[in-house]
């Protein structure tokens, strides 16, 4: 059974958050990305919050920006540390010690969980990434993979100032593609049923401000056309380690983030397990849920 609840942070943000399992036991927490919403997580919510697959507490909130969460105009307020300070909070009101058993993100929200990751290890058992670039092998490739830019480009439009107008005209015409423009899997996109659909359309109607800030706000993007690359900020390795154990869940049929993300990741992460999914899409949690969840629950058993 998925409860949905709005919980106030004492940084003055409210998330709004979807979640199973009882208060109280370890908690698991997943973070969603663009253009997505917590719902994406219902069905790994359930699976891990039952005993017989670990009996956690699993919450999954809504992003600022997205759904019913807090939505601040100011694109400042999407900064990285804002976002992994949401999640500190977050942890915090469900156990006194603000302890994160173990955080599973993809895509956006996987930015913010190797924030997370690097600043709060002493109260984060293990960490888990599904198809999120490690920042630092992002600004690598940002800068040396020609491929990677070219990959990354739908970033500039998603930070236009009209951005939000476009993608809203005509029943979010240029949403759809998103899913749709990615390479089928073997299950195709049986997935992206008219319930789904309204279950996204519920959500971007609530706004695409927030989401569209996450691309104004970031300085990791690659160059408009015609333009010099731009210089990458100075990113100190020791702001980039995260020690826990980690397992980055990859697949290798996203066209937007590609294989070569992969590469020295283990120089940022020394216990490192990357598992990489052939015939699968950077939405592999709507494609796959059940695999995802056997390779999370095969991972914290190895990790115990």
């Amino acid at each position: 059974m998925i409860e949905t609840f709005a919980r106030a942070l004492p940084n003055d943000t409210t998330l709004s958050c979807r979640a199973a399992g009882s208060p109280g036991r370890p908690l698991m927490m997943f973070l969603h990305g663009f253009p997505e919403a917590a719902f994406i997580w219902d069905e790994l919510l359930e699976y891990f919050a039952a005993p017989e697959h670990g009996g956690f507490r699993c919450v999954a909130p809504n992003l600022r920006g997205f759904e019913k969460s807090s939505a601040p105009s100011e694109v400042s307020a999407y900064r990285a540390h804002l976002l992994v300070q949401d999640i500190a909070e977050l942890a915090a009101s469900e156990n006194p010690a603000g302890r994160i058993e173990v955080l599973v993100a993809h895509d956006w929200g996987g930015a913010f969980g190797w924030g997370y990751g690097n600043r709060h290890a002493d109260r984060l058992g293990r960490l888990v990434i599904l198809n999120s670039p490690h920042p630092g092998t992002f600004a690598r490739e940002l800068q040396d993979s020609a491929e990677q830019r070219a990959a990354s480009a739908y970033m500039n439009f998603l930070a236009r100032p009209d951005a939000e107008a476009l993608l809203a005209a005509d029943d979010y015409r240029r949403m759809w593609p998103f899913f749709l423009g990615m390479k089928a899997g073997p299950e195709g996109f049986g997935w992206l049923t008219e319930k789904v659909k309204d279950q996204y359309r519920d959500v971007w109607d609530a706004g695409l401000t927030g989401a569209c800030n996450l691309y104004r706000v970031t300085p990791l993007k690659p160059p408009m056309p015609g333009q010099p690359r731009p210089a990458m900020p100075d990113l100190p390795h020791d702001k980039l380690t995260v020690a826990v154990p980690t397992m980055v869940l990859w697949a290798l049929d996203d066209k937007a983030l590609l294989p070569g993300l992969l590469e020295g990741l283990e120089d940022y992460v020394p216990k490192l397990e990357i598992v990489k999914v052939p015939g699968a899409t950077h939405w592999m949690v709507h494609e796959r849920p059940a695999f995802v969840a056997s390779e999370i629950e095969s991972f914290l058993e190895r990790t115990r």
